[in-house]
């Protein structure tokens, strides 16, 4: 048991310097493209809505696995940054949806170059296939 303790607590570690190395990366290149305001967090946020176009709250918060204060906390900056606004549903009053702003659409180009670089910088040293394997291993966990 002593093995897998200190299996684990290394996987850990790994996990968060690989963490904190894209954090890194993706509030130099935010900088680097003068951008304002936002953070890696908001990331999570703005790929669903780039899927999905429009989403509650509860469909978010389950889609990035964050608690519903926490993405409250988060789209509450995005719409204070013009990123996203609030849309209440037209058939239904109880449904408000969170949908991209112009300006939420316009940063699209710029979130899919960071997003690449990012891959890119974190799949350097591995093949596809270990990529595959390493993604399908983290999932597991």
């Amino acid at each position: 048991m002593s093995n897998y303790n200190t299996f684990m607590k290394n996987l850990l570690s790994l996990i968060s310097k690989i963490h904190e190395k894209g954090n890194r990366f993706i509030i130099e290149e935010l900088k680097r493209n003068g951008i304002k305001g936002l953070v890696p967090s908001h990331g999570d946020i703005l790929a669903c809505l780039y899927e999905q176009n429009k989403m509650t709250m509860k469909d978010i918060s389950d889609k990035i696995r964050r608690t519903r204060p926490t993405v409250t906390v988060l789209v509450d900056k995005l719409e204070k940054l013009s990123y996203v606004k609030r849309e209440n549903s037209k058939n239904d009053n109880r449904y408000t949806y969170i949908v991209l702003t112009d300006k939420g659409l316009d940063f699209k180009p710029v979130f899919e170059k960071i997003s690449n670089g990012l891959n890119d910088m974190l799949n350097k040293n591995l093949s596809c296939g270990e990529a595959d394997t390493l993604e399908k291993l983290l999932e597991k966990i």
